[in-house]
């Protein structure tokens, strides 16, 4: 039975929208070991090597070409440095042996090749990868990656600078869609969709990384394997409900978590606050979600996103809009915003260059 518990009781309003903190499935922190003391440059020629399948031969790991610069961050499952690999920066993980969860372990290296083959200017490249890490015996494996920096959406929303510009982020959130889009029709679901996954490249541009907890899907549905590990990893603040009740993987879920990042970015807080197990319950058992505040209300395009992030967390995976509809809907708030700043009188309270009203034409209220 649904507890008696009022709702309000779980979550308290004072949402601290600081950058330590993070109720995530533990995104990368900055290391303070030094460089070079941890990581071996190459391996030897003689140690066994497990390999990879036939399939991953072409992304196998050229030893001799490695060389490892300095660490950049670690997170549950791995750490990564900056490193060059055949003269090229790029940024090299070493997948952790975790002594209390191996098959956890494993299974995020494993997931971590869902995106080898794929190649799309918002989703991060995996270059080559290898089942052994060189002095870490008992590792599930190294993964070599493109080099895109250390910044993430999480820092650029929470950390000291402005907060994003209505440009900005319809900017940002088309381009998670078209990544999320692309990984969708080539059968692969993220599922640890969120704004400390999705790093900012030079250029300004957003790329999804951190597949660690991504699967495959077959024809039809979810690979059999993976169904016993469909409850396990992700981050429980923007985990789609099916999925904490045990319901199969679909497409859906990542869409739940967009919406999730959306709101994010227009809001600048923190999803939720408060225990863990109360927040999960409440999602389930009350279809809990972030609140929707006056941001989303102040203009034509705030509306349209605001209408946009309801969608995405629906409770029923069927009724939420797929990426192609999301990019669709992205235009129209797009558009909206361009009719604002193109007809607008320059004295109008939604004009260029007000000084009244609550919202301005190129930022979000944060009132």
């Amino acid at each position: 039975m649904p507890s008696p518990i009022p709702v309000e009781r779980f979550l308290p309003r004072d949402l601290s929208p600081s950058i330590d903190l993070r109720p995530c499935s533990s995104p990368l922190e900055l290391s303070r070991r030094k460089p070079g003391s941890i990581f071996p440059t190459a391996c030897s020629k003689h140690l066994a090597v497990p390999r990879l399948p036939p399939r991953l031969a072409w992304c196998s790991i050229d030893w001799e070409q490695v060389r490892v610069l300095e660490p950049l961050g670690s997170g549950g499952f791995g750490s990564v440095y900056r490193a060059t690999y055949r003269g090229e920066t790029v940024a090299l993980k070493k997948v952790k042996r975790c002594s209390k969860n191996r098959l956890a372990s494993r299974q995020s290296f494993w997931a971590e090749l869902n995106a080898a083959s794929l190649r799309h200017p918002h989703v991060v490249r995996v270059l080559a990868a290898s089942a052994c890490c060189p002095g870490e015996p008992g590792s599930p494996g190294t993964i070599i990656m493109e080099y895109t920096g250390n910044s993430t959406l999480h820092q650029r929303i929470y950390g000291r600078g402005p907060p994003l510009e209505r440009d900005c982020c319809l900017r940002y959130a088309r381009h998670v869609a078209d990544g999320l889009c692309f990984l969708h029709r080539g059968g692969v679901v993220h599922l640890d969709l969120k704004p400390a996954n999705v790093l900012l490249a030079p250029g300004d541009l957003c790329k999804i990384g951190d597949f660690g907890c991504s699967q495959r899907l077959r024809e039809g549905g979810e690979d059999p394997c993976c169904s016993q590990l469909r409850h396990l990893g992700g981050t429980y603040t923007h985990r789609a409900p099916e999925l904490l009740r045990g319901e199969p993987v679909t497409v859906k879920a990542d869409i739940y978590s967009y919406g999730v990042t959306l709101w994010q970015m227009v809001t600048r807080e923190l999803p939720y606050t408060g225990d863990r197990q109360c927040v999960l319950y409440a999602v389930v058992a009350y279809d809990l979600r972030p609140e929707i505040g006056q941001t989303f209300r102040c203009t034509e395009a705030g509306r349209a996103l605001g209408d946009i992030v309801q969608s995405c967390w629906v409770p029923r995976p069927e009724d939420r809009p797929d990426t192609d509809q999301i990019l669709q809907r992205l235009d129209v708030a797009d558009c909206l915003t361009s009719s604002v700043l193109l007809t607008s009188p320059p004295d109008s309270p939604q004009g260029p260059g007000s000084g009244g009203g609550s919202c301005q034409p190129d930022s979000w209220s944060y009132t």
